[in-house]
């Protein structure tokens, strides 16, 4: 415990200092001219400043400029360029705004960084206001309508030009083909005579890219000459499209073939899972470079043959991070942590896919604290985490239910400009609904710019999951409204939420209709969740009758849910038949054995109970023990049944016997019958006390300011006593209690429920 808890602090320390100041500089105003200053010193100082930006050097450049003298338009025109070379943007604008020499070419300049910087409409304000143009001015104009998808823009642009080079030809159709307005890039291909081979190749390789294989070969069998790019867009469309056949002809029958030539076809054959034919004409290229090994080694880890991978890894001359990466990705997706950990020790340089790959390493293989380790030394190496590092990480925090930490990652996204997209907005939305913030995982829903079934999903099932049954069905309703077609884990979602809240009806409805309006076939997860819906509403014999109806035979899923009904309703003959099936199919499931323990008690049969205990030891089947934790001053506190290892242990019992009494006068009694032992009452009040929900609740009321909800996570379904004694709890001392147990999320609040104590 005492590492977890240096992990969560060090981690909360790395997240909040994460921030990185900004370099700022003031920006010079101009000196007075100076006509004396001999024109060679001029040129040498412009050198310098142009020397110095090219290596990054704005400030050195700076203090070269403020030291002239006297400055010419070469001067200004320097420090904007290197300005804006260096991503130093706002620094170029200033310095063009105080240029007393502007010139054409300090105009073109400034142009082009509005584009750059993504700043189209300030780029066409600047150039409506130009004293002149050239061919340069109207080409980067529209060379930026094209980039940013203005394709109409472009063309306006194009028709208003004095004259039209061959670069603005070919702006124009590289804009039509990048945003797929092919037959508009035909008709402008045909208003022009004669093309050069780059103009063909735009073209040839926009239908190539749109799968359009067969206009693509008519514009290759007409070009007048054809080159090297010409050949391999040809073959690497071929190949990627499947068509390996006409993809080998035509390799065969290029006269130009080039290492990218040998490459597609080692590409193609790799993507289509045609490993021995790839390393046969990788073993025979003349020459290879980092994307030919890269792309036989990547074959080989996605068919987990790590063994070939490693020998052509050794092998390459020509490693490069993608190489080391590719490796690190093929050991963790093998389950070989310990060789990811060896090569991502010693890869010379690491990028935030080679984090992400480790990380995701850890987080697959279960060791969760060592993943959240590795997002650390990330931040303090300064590598900025990508989207792969952060939803990883975020999933993380939801397999320890470590809330505080999902919190500040969740800021680390804010605070790094990420947009919310599926990807990360899918794992925050899942982070918060697991550890218990239903409200924060909704405010996350919504920021989710285009939500896909993934997030509709994890929302409709969070909000079953957490005992809001209505709330999960009305989320549902606006799923369809939203055109986003339910799939068969969403109606998994529905059914729970049906069961959870005891809907049966509407939750029977969903069932019998999921097939015709939503094309869903039940599968076994359905059937389970209509077994539990029937089965907790008492309808046992229409549960057993679905059962005996399906086209398959039950699963002990199946059997554990009427097993769990059983026990609610006390049908003991029910239960021991549902028992003996799933021992049966899972003979060391010590769960189930526990539900029919609990059924045995509940009835007053102790012989019985006793008899199972001593099976479950003959077995050696071990009910695993009950912990409960919470997260409290940057640290977890893990409490187990009557724990006195806690250093506050004495003020929590303390607590917990004010808290006893005071929910005793509230009306709470103790649910005896449910302890698995045949002995005094008195001793049994005792047992159900000292649980390690009830002591995980006491510590929390204790150190958890007022206001804030307390949250506790139960690795077993918490008991039916402790349930009733802390709905009492919630009511005495004002406080909303949140529980995760291993089945669902328990608000209590004003001594009630969410679950409507329906679990």
């Amino acid at each position: 415990m005492r590492g977890h808890n240096q992990l969560h602090s060090s981690i909360l320390r790395s997240l909040e200092n994460g921030s990185s100041s900004r370099w700022r500089i003031s920006s010079p105003s101009p000196p007075p001219s100076s006509p004396e200053v001999p024109l060679a010193e001029i040129v040498k100082s412009n050198m310098k400043i142009t020397h110095h930006m090219r290596n990054g050097q704005c400030q050195y450049a700076l203090s070269v400029f403020n030291s002239m003298p006297a400055r010419t338009s070469v001067t200004y025109n320097a420090m904007v360029s290197g300005y804006l070379s260096n991503g130093k943007f706002d620094l170029a604008c200033k310095m063009f705004d105080i240029n007393p020499h502007r010139d054409l070419h300090s105009w073109n300049i400034m142009i082009s960084g509005y584009i750059k910087n993504n700043s189209l409409g300030a780029a066409r304000a600047l150039f409506d206001q130009m004293p002149e143009r050239d061919v340069v001015s109207w080409n980067s104009m529209l060379s930026g309508y094209a980039q940013n998808g203005y394709v109409d823009e472009a063309r306006e642009l194009f028709e208003k030009m004095p004259s039209n080079n061959t670069i603005s030809w070919n702006g124009l159709l590289s804009a039509y083909v990048q945003n797929g307005r092919l037959e508009e890039a035909r008709k402008l291909f045909e208003m022009k005579g004669t093309w050069d081979v780059v103009s063909w190749n735009c073209l040839m390789s926009g239908y190539m890219k749109r799968k359009r294989l067969k206009e693509a070969k008519w514009f290759f069998d007409r070009m007048p000459e054809k080159d090297a790019v010409s050949w391999n867009t040809m073959i690497t469309g071929h190949a990627q499209n499947g068509e390996l056949q006409e993809a080998d002809r035509l390799f065969q029958e290029c006269p130009c073939k080039d290492v990218f030539t040998w490459t597609a076809m080692v590409s193609g054959y790799v993507q289509n899972g045609m490993l021995d034919k790839a390393r046969i004409i990788f073993d025979n290229m003349p020459d290879k470079n980092s994307v030919s090994w890269n792309a036989i080694i990547a074959g080989y880890v996605h068919s987990q043959r790590m063994d070939l991978a490693l020998e052509l890894f050794e092998l390459m001359p020509c490693r490069n991070i993608s190489s080391w990466n590719t490796m690190i990705t093929g050991y963790a997706q093998s389950g070989d942590i310990a060789q990811a950990r060896k090569l991502f020790d010693i890869m010379p340089q690491r990028d935030c896919i080679s984090w992400a790959a480790i990380i995701s390493s850890y987080a697959q293989g279960g060791y969760n604290e060592e993943a959240l380790y590795q997002f650390i030394e990330l931040l303090r190496e300064g590598e900025r985490p990508n989207r792969s590092s952060l939803a990883c990480t975020l999933s993380t925090c939801s397999n320890l239910a470590a809330l505080e930490l999902g919190k500040q990652v969740h800021g680390r996204v804010f605070k790094a400009g990420l947009e919310f997209g599926c990807f990360v907005g899918n794992a925050l939305l899942a982070m918060y609904c697991k550890c218990g913030d239903i409200d924060d995982a909704y405010d996350a829903f919504q920021e989710i710019g285009e939500k896909d079934v993934v997030s509709w999903n994890t929302l409709v099932y969070g909000y079953a999951r957490h005992g809001f049954g209505k709330e999960a069905l009305n989320i549902f309703e606006m799923m369809k409204r939203d055109d986003v077609r339910p799939d068969a884990i969403t109606m998994v979602g529905v059914l729970s939420a049906c069961s959870h809240n005891g809907l049966v009806d509407r939750g029977t409805h969903y069932f019998d209709t999921m097939r015709q309006e939503y094309g869903v076939i039940a599968n076994s997860k359905h059937y389970t969740c209509m077994i539990d819906l029937l089965g907790r509403s008492g309808r046992l014999a229409e549960a057993q009758s679905l059962m005996n109806s399906m086209p398959t035979e039950p699963d002990a899923a199946m059997w554990g849910a009427l097993l769990g009904a059983s026990r609610i309703h006390g049908n003991a003959e029910l239960g021991e038949k549902a028992a003996k099936k799933i021992f049966e199919m899972e003979p060391e499931n010590a769960g189930m054995y526990v539900l029919l323990s609990n059924l045995y008690a509940a009835t007053g049969r102790w012989t019985d109970a006793g008899k199972l205990r001593v099976k479950m030891r003959d077995k050696g089947i071990k009910k695993d023990p009950g912990c409960s934790w919470v997260e409290a001053q940057n640290q977890t506190h893990i409490f187990s049944v009557g724990d006195c290892r806690h250093p506050d242990k004495d003020r929590i019992y303390a607590y917990l016997e004010e808290l006893d009494q005071l929910a005793r006068k509230d009306g709470y009694i103790s649910s005896t019958k449910l302890v698995l032992h045949d002995v005094e009452e008195e001793e049994k009040v005792h047992m159900l006390k000292y649980h390690s929900e009830r002591l995980a609740v006491a510590f929390a009321l204790l150190s958890v300011p007022a206001g804030r909800p307390i949250r506790i996570m139960k690795n077993l379904r918490v008991c039916a006593d402790c349930h009733n004694a802390i709905k009492h709890i919630s009511k005495v001392v004002e406080r909303l209690i949140i529980i995760r147990d291993s089945h669902r999320f328990h608000h209590f609040q004003d001594g009630s429920c969410s679950c409507g104590d329906y679990w």
